[in-house]
């Protein structure tokens, strides 16, 4: 028994939109259809609305529990 196989045909991919309209780009705005879009993407990272998330530094008795537990496993590894 022969399988046929059928010639795969590339996706195009697709153009993307603007990040806050959808309308199509424009090249002189970058990914944005128009400055105000742009602006308005700007003013969302400007109050906050957008963030990159981070992690938070352990405060001052996390890290004393850290250090303590640090010390004792140098403590358990010295050979006598």
């Amino acid at each position: 028994m022969t399988v046929e196989r059928l010639p795969i045909k590339p996706k195009k991919a697709k153009k993307a939109g603007c990040p806050t309209c959808g309308l199509p780009a424009s090249k002189e705005h970058g990914p944005f259809c128009s400055k105000r879009c742009k602006e308005i993407d700007l003013g969302k990272w400007f109050s906050g609305t957008y963030a990159i998330p981070a992690a938070e530094p352990p405060d001052s008795a996390e890290m004393e529990e850290l250090i303590e537990a640090i010390e004792a496993d140098k403590t358990d590894d010295k050979f006598y």
